[in-house]
């Protein structure tokens, strides 16, 4: 399927809609793996190897989160359209303004508004994850390779990653930021748990080598736990690989007490890590505010 503008001719050239683009059912590693794809092209393109003209940030979404189109015909979705994948685009070309913008939609969205990241981790049909560890024949690395390589070749972007394949297959100057926002945490813990395997083998470990930051936004999902990684062997090579990494949080997720096991996992993912000598940045966004899903949804503006 060829890939489609998302905006109109009356925008004017050049202007952040303009560059935006949706590509859809793009394969991962297995022709029956699809995510549809957004891409937001930096405001001045580079030629490779020239600055960041080769650097990727990777976005997962939240719960409720789809295309514009799809959002404004849900109840459940319609009041928060600023918060959709376009919009959402845009706000990460905002802030990463030099590099290439990927928003992975979900493959499934349960009842139209539970985001199922089955692509890249086990899920129940909630989208809860049964994290493992890396397989060469599937998991997080392998489709997120896939995705992106098809993704760049249907967007025709010169000097494309390339599907599989060790040093000759990652494109000189390549890297890649991944930033997952609530439920689509679960594809960056998933990450975590297959690192050290994904590093140790001579197929994926440049393609691993490339991630240099990893960004969780107030992750979140439906199961009673494992919403952040506490298990101390992930966690130290998480903590070796020489990956930035940031968490941020707000009260919707950390300090409810309904779910306070959230809290507790994200103090332990933090002490963790910095057990084993990293430096993750973290932050609690407004903390002087009550919990709201509004807020949930500011920390993508704030981070």
């Amino acid at each position: 399927m060829s890939s489609v503008s998302t905006m109109t001719s009356s925008e004017p050239p050049g202007s952040p809609e303009q560059r935006l683009q949706k590509l859809l059912a793009v394969p991962g590693a297995e022709p029956s793996r699809v995510n549809d794809l957004l891409l937001l092209r930096p405001e001045a393109a580079t030629e490779p190897g020239e600055g960041r003209g080769n650097s990727h940030v990777v976005f997962f979404h939240g719960d409720i989160q789809n295309f514009q189109e799809e959002m404004s015909l849900q109840p459940d979705g319609a009041p928060w359209l600023s918060w959709s994948l376009e919009q959402v685009a845009l706000t990460l070309g905002r802030r990463f303004p030099d590099r290439h913008v990927w928003v992975v939609r979900a493959s499934r969205m349960h009842l139209h508004k539970f985001s199922c990241y089955v692509n890249f981790v086990d899920s129940n049909m909630f989208g809860a994850p049964e994290h493992g560890p890396y397989s060469a024949d599937c998991g997080s690395f392998r489709h997120l390779r896939a995705l992106l390589s098809h993704g760049m070749q249907r967007a025709n972007l010169p000097d494309p990653l390339q599907p599989q394949g060790g040093a000759d297959g990652v494109p000189s100057g390549f890297s890649l930021t991944l930033v997952g926002f609530s439920k689509g945490c679960v594809v960056l813990n998933q990450v975590a748990y297959e690192l050290a395997g994904a590093r140790a083998d001579p197929d994926m470990s440049h393609f691993v080598k490339s991630v240099s930051d990893m960004y969780w936004l107030d992750g979140g999902h439906p199961g009673g736990s494992e919403t952040w990684v506490t298990n101390k062997r992930v966690l130290k090579e998480l903590a070796s690989s020489r990956v930035s990494l940031h968490a941020h949080v707000t009260p919707y997720e950390v300090c409810d007490p309904m779910r306070a096991w959230v809290g507790r996992e994200h103090a332990l993912f933090i002490k963790t890590l910095e057990e084993f000598g990293a430096c993750p940045s973290k932050k609690l966004h407004f903390e002087g505010e009550p919990p709201s899903i509004q807020s949930h949804f500011r920390v993508i503006q704030e981070f």
